[in-house]
């Protein structure tokens, strides 16, 4: 097991391997999830300091952060060889960010939304999926495909920026408590240190506990992996809905998909220097119930500019389901690619 090209442990195998695998796991999860915490609650703080409106708070800057365990864990695993895992925890992020925590938020709250704003939000959310998808068809994320990911990204953060600083005007100038400022920045870089060191433990613990198990790194990535590092997006979306601010959750969400779908996979084939492998599983199930999932979940309230409770339910019986089959898949009951 090696962490920062370090290796450890390297005289344990069997259920002892296991053991610690999983002990530096939830030690992983925790390191993330509380320096996603942090990094939330900082960034958060400074957003609503300066007058930005919550959707554009929840779609840019706490996006970033909730982000960030995706990114670090792609990229890393991409750089150990592990592209299924890669691909497996950006996508499968999305899909559990969207069918579960974004279930989860809408049977709480309906909420409503600006239409004429969400319309190219939501959208983007869409066509980033599609994209990616069409991009993926020979079996491989080619390297130029970042170019035309990435203007998607652009425009999805051009657009909030200016929203932002519209709004952010009409309030005048941020005003600081003394001596909060350099609180929440130590905080800040805190939560980053807890995200970067607990997306490195993820991933080494997640690839010796599947070579174990003989469980393949797609499995982990699309779900353990996924799941965890979606936790920041699961604590932002109780929150919000413990506050009644289902439109931080639902910009949360939509804005943290856009990054995980147009930024995370192009990097790591930017890094790598060549094309990214896609699965046939990934073009024939995982792909697609990602989008299906992106349509249900904001194509209503593009239309509308309203979230309805059955949204919600239909999202977590589709999370269930998808669950169900990825199960089914690798015990060979069910063949999906």
């Amino acid at each position: 097991m090696e962490f920062f090209g370090i290796s450890f442990f390297s005289g344990l195998s069997g259920g002892a391997l296991i053991a610690v695998a999983l002990v530096i796991f939830v030690v992983g999860l925790v390191a993330t999830i509380k320096g996603g915490d942090w990094f939330v609650d900082s960034a958060t703080w400074f957003a609503e300091k300066t007058g930005i409106p919550k959707f554009v708070v929840g779609a840019t800057i706490v996006s970033f952060a909730t982000t960030l365990p995706e990114l670090l864990v792609s990229v890393r695993a991409a750089s150990q060889g592990s592209t299924q895992m890669a691909i497996g925890n950006a996508v499968g992020s999305v899909t559990a960010n969207t069918t579960l925590i974004m279930g989860i938020s809408l049977c709480a709250i309906a909420g409503t939304v600006e239409r004429k704003s969400f319309v190219l939000k939501g959208g983007l959310f869409v066509a980033s999926g599609v994209g990616l998808l069409l991009l993926s068809l020979n079996g491989s994320l080619p390297v130029w495909s970042a170019a035309i990911l990435w203007a998607i990204f652009l425009a999805f953060m051009i657009y909030n920026v200016f929203e932002g600083k519209k709004e952010a005007a009409l309030d005048g100038p941020a005003q600081f408590e003394e001596g909060s400022l350099g609180k929440n920045i130590v905080f800040f870089i805190l939560g980053a240190a807890g995200i970067v060191l607990g997306a490195e433990f993820l991933v080494g613990s997640g690839q010796t506990i599947a070579r174990s198990l003989g469980i393949s790194e797609g499995i982990i990535g699309f779900t353990v992996i996924a799941l965890g590092t979606s936790l920041p997006e699961l604590v932002t979306t109780l929150t919000a809905i413990r506050k009644k601010e289902a439109s931080l959750s639902v910009g949360n969400i939509v804005g943290a998909n856009i990054i995980d779908l147009t930024l995370i996979l192009p990097l790591c084939t930017v890094i790598g220097g060549k094309p990214l492998p896609v699965a046939n599983v990934n073009l024939i199930f995982d792909f697609p119930i990602c989008i299906a999932a992106a349509v249900i979940g904001v194509v209503p309230a593009m239309i509308t500019g309203k979230f309805k409770k059955w949204q919600g339910t239909a999202l977590l019986a589709i999370y269930v389901g998808y669950i169900v089959c990825l199960v089914l898949n690798e015990t060979g009951v069910l063949s999906l690619g």
